[in-house]
């Protein structure tokens, strides 16, 4: 059972889960290939209705994207990078209480890393809370409050992320130091 505003979300469908606030970022982008950019960022907004807020976000996300406004009507198929940054845009544009961000840096270049992690910091110092699954240790824990160490499944270790990077066993068993 995994409880998010009082409701097993285990059990709901997920239109409902998004218009509870909670927004997913899979690993692997999952963009609609054969849509544009801009057809993708609207379905991000399908479960919301004022079309005036709906604008508004998609502006703001385009002001933090601005390759996706260059590209709006573009395959999201032929994307690169990008494609990473259209499915962060997508789920923001469900104006999400909470986004749950699966390995965003994977498969990226040095530079979209950077970029994606840069946006990740603003959209938590937006107020937006992130949940972040991510392999890159010690970008994760650079820019994280809190984290939690896995190993096969089981936490094996939390706190914060500050205190983890600086922890020896951490650095040696994660962080390559």
């Amino acid at each position: 059972r995994i409880e998010f505003e009082g409701t097993d979300i285990t059990k709901t469908p997920a239109h409902k889960i998004v218009s509870m606030g909670m927004a997913h970022v899979p690993e692997g982008r999952r963009v609609f290939a054969q849509l544009s950019v801009y057809e993708n960022l609207k379905l991000g907004a399908y479960t919301r209705s004022d079309k005036t807020e709906i604008e508004q976000t998609l502006e703001m996300v385009y002001k933090r994207f601005p390759r996706l406004k260059e590209r709006r009507n573009q395959a999201a198929g032929t994307l690169s990078g990008e494609q990473q940054m259209l499915a962060m845009g997508r789920a923001l544009m469900s104006h999400p209480k909470i986004i749950l961000m699966d390995e965003p840096s994977m498969g990226l270049s040095p530079i979209f890393v950077n970029e994606i992690f840069d946006i990740i910091k603003e959209v938590s110092a937006g107020g937006t809370t992130v949940l972040l699954v991510e392999q890159n240790a010690k970008k994760a824990l650079g820019i994280a409050d809190r984290a939690y160490v896995l190993e096969t499944g089981n936490i094996v270790l939390t706190g914060e992320a500050k205190a983890l990077m600086n922890d020896e066993s951490i650095k040696k068993a994660y962080l390559g130091e």
